[in-house]
């Protein structure tokens, strides 16, 4: 999930400071050849298949029977003194604000204007020649006598962040609008810089013509596929200390114990900011081996350290990444699984410099030589190239059946090593394009797997845009997407570029093991299209399957148990993208519906939010965007809509409202 607690966080909240010194806009570019790295991407796929070959008829979850709105019926919703000049600043904004936007990833003009307060007042240090130590002391100063967070945590997120911000402000040469621009996107106005402006190349091949999807055969032979992601295993977990602290992660003995029952951490994990106990973990992997012992392969995409993220090493992170894997390995034996790189494996989180980027002390070579090795348990030699240079590869399940795993990493925004060179970082988008064509050519069908979602706000705008363009290029090959990171139960569509109205993707964005926060563990089970001479490797269904926190800690143990399944809780004939299409449109005009994904969108939470308009709008437009950063071109129609719906709804409530009261 993205981090909860930014070192921009710490420092974009001073703007009384830039207020007083006046930070200089700097406009000149820097010097990209300090930057750039020149990679052969077209590199022999390997095309050994990895799964056996198999017929198989899984027991697909039951069709839709009738409008499918109501089919389920279980009922879980019983310090230091500032100047006079900072304490008058701090009244123009709204620290709560801006904390509460960064940890949920959705940003406003505030965050915006903290940011470039933020960036400014670092630059400024810089230029006036300040020391790393000097400008380290500063920031932490702040964040104590602001009282942004605690002094350990304030002291772990500047010494963790501090050094790589810093050297990366000190490098790039244009000011606090282009750098805000880039970090929150489009919440931060969109600001034209031609150095993060770029586009991928295509190779001189025309575009097959695209054919109507065909809905797959019933009771053709399938593939059973479990989906993991955002395990977030907390080692420190501790039962009965404070899950009401106000740290970026509590339920851990330095959080102390709880002064009462309710702030007390349940036995099974909790609903506020805690990750998953490993009880929890051993649950559910007991609880999956088995309940579908028919598994035929996984996908899994990622984060699996917790959100301690003030408190990290490169040591303790690969521990956890070495110890799920050997759990994974036991737990699943001879199955297939395809692992995909979250943005909480490094440490710092959200840090992973591209090639050029090679110094021993900023290199990410600590984390990509190990995933190597790790990932080897599963994967074919042939995949060390790119595993090493970028955590991506391509492999073969079936003839005729291919899977490419991306590191979105590289479309974080939160990376701020991107911000030198944004530009197809570890060349990973071109080697994409030549996988897909080399794909096309064989009449392979594509599976792409990855963490965070393209159309999610963490995602670069460019990036984004150049994903975008790839998966409408090659709609007849790539099948489907899987993503996680959001920790909700949620979907991206895509459309065509000509043709707004078109829809020709679609991105299942699975839900997180972790309840981190107000969320039930969950995980998916897909069925895919699987070996047979008409097979389209589409998605047929999907199931979510949950426990209820609140009750696994009142009665001592977890029931897992299917939430739905797809089709016959949406009512779908097919989960083609544009089946999904067509659920939004439903959505849109229908609140009971809404109200049943927004349900299954929290995995049945007792203690889920109310959704507003607002919330009901963001949703929406999150499962209509798989492009980021582009609301005014995906979004406006849907808006619209609800808007139109929720003025006939009023009008509907007051004309009845004045009918009773004539009679």
């Amino acid at each position: 999930m993205v981090n909860k607690f930014r070192l921009v966080a710490t420092t974009c909240i001073l703007i009384c400071i830039v207020g007083v010194h006046g930070a200089p806009v700097i406009i000149e570019m820097i010097d990209d050849d300090e930057f750039t790295d020149n990679w052969n991407y077209r590199l022999e796929p390997d095309k050994t298949p990895l799964l056996a070959a198999m017929i198989r008829n899984h027991t697909l979850p039951p069709a839709a029977n009738g409008s499918g709105r109501l089919l389920w019926e279980l009922d879980q919703e019983k310090t230091t003194h500032l100047p006079q000049f900072v304490d008058k600043a701090l009244k123009l904004l709204n620290l709560k604000q801006v904390a509460y936007e960064i940890e949920n990833s959705v940003m406003s003009k505030v965050s915006c204007t903290a940011c470039k307060a933020g960036a400014g007042l670092l630059q400024h240090y810089i230029k006036s020649g300040k020391s790393e130590k000097e400008i380290k002391k500063t920031i932490y100063q702040f964040c104590v006598s602001l009282k942004i967070q605690s002094a350990r945590v304030c002291e772990g997120i500047t010494e963790l962040f501090g050094g790589e911000v810093i050297y990366v402000l000190g490098k790039v040469k244009y000011g606090p609008d282009e750098i805000c621009s880039f970090v929150i996107g489009d919440a931060c106005g969109d600001v034209y810089n031609p150095y993060h402006e770029w586009e991928v190349m295509f190779p001189p091949v025309p575009k097959p013509t695209p054919k109507p999807q065909e809905i797959p055969k019933a009771n053709a032979p399938s593939f059973k596929v479990l989906h993991l992601s955002d395990t977030h295993y907390d080692p420190y977990y501790m039962e009965g200390s404070n899950a009401d602290c106000s740290e970026p992660l509590c339920c851990r003995l330095t959080n102390g114990n709880a002064a009462s029952k309710e702030q007390a951490a349940g036995k099974w994990g909790d609903y506020r900011k805690c990750d998953t106990p490993k009880i929890t973990v051993d649950s559910m992997m007991k609880h999956i081996s088995e309940t579908h012992t028919d598994i035929d392969y996984i996908i899994w995409t990622g984060d699996l350290p917790p959100h301690d993220i003030w408190n990290q090493t490169r040591e303790e992170n690969l521990k956890i990444l070495r110890e799920t894997i050997a759990q994974m390995s036991e737990t699943f034996p001879g199955i297939p699984i395809f692992p995909a790189l979250g943005n909480h494996e490094s440490a710092p989180v959200n840090s992973f410099p591209p090639p050029f980027v090679d110094s021993p002390d900023s290199s990410i070579a600590w984390l990509y030589d190990e995933l190597d090795k790790q990932w080897r348990k599963w994967l074919p030699s042939s995949v060390s190239n790119t595993v090493r240079r970028g955590a991506f590869y391509s492999v073969l399940v079936r003839p005729g059946f291919r899977l490419i795993s991306l590191n979105m990493n590289y479309c974080n925004n939160k990376n701020w090593w991107l911000l030198l060179n944004s530009t197809d970082p570890a060349t990973e988008l071109q080697w994409f394009i030549y996988e897909l064509q080399s794909a096309e050519f064989n009449g392979e069908k594509v599976h792409i797997i990855g963490h965070i979602p393209p159309g999610h706000s963490d995602c670069l705008k460019v990036w984004s845009r150049n994903y975008y363009a790839i998966i409408n290029r090659y709609e007849s090959t790539i099948t489907a997407q899987f993503f996680g990171h959001t920790h909700f139960d949620e979907f991206e569509v895509f459309y065509d570029n000509k043709d707004l109205s078109r829809a020709i993707g679609i991105a299942y964005v699975g839900p997180s093991v972790s309840p981190y926060y107000d969320l039930n563990p969950g995980y998916r089970i897909y069925y895919v299209d699987g070996d047979h001479d008409q097979s389209t490797r589409a998605v047929i269904d999907h199931e979510s399957w949950t426990m209820n926190l609140r009750e696994a800690n009142l009665y001592g143990y977890p029931i897992w148990f299917k939430l739905y399944s797809a089709r016959q809780a949406y009512g779908m004939e097919a989960l083609r993208p544009l089946d999904w299409d067509s659920l939004i449109d439903r959505m849109t005009s229908d609140p009971q519906l809404f109200d049943l994904f927004y349900k299954y969108y929290y995995k049945a939470s007792p203690v889920k939010p109310s959704c507003d308009t607002a919330c009901k709008k963001r949703i929406l437009c999150d499962v209509h965007s798989g492009r980021s950063h582009d609301r005014r071109n995906l979004c406006q129609s849907i808006e619209s809509r609800i808007d139109s719906s929720t003025n006939s709804t009023w009008r509907e409530w007051f004309y009845n409202t004045i009918s009773v009261s004539m009679v």
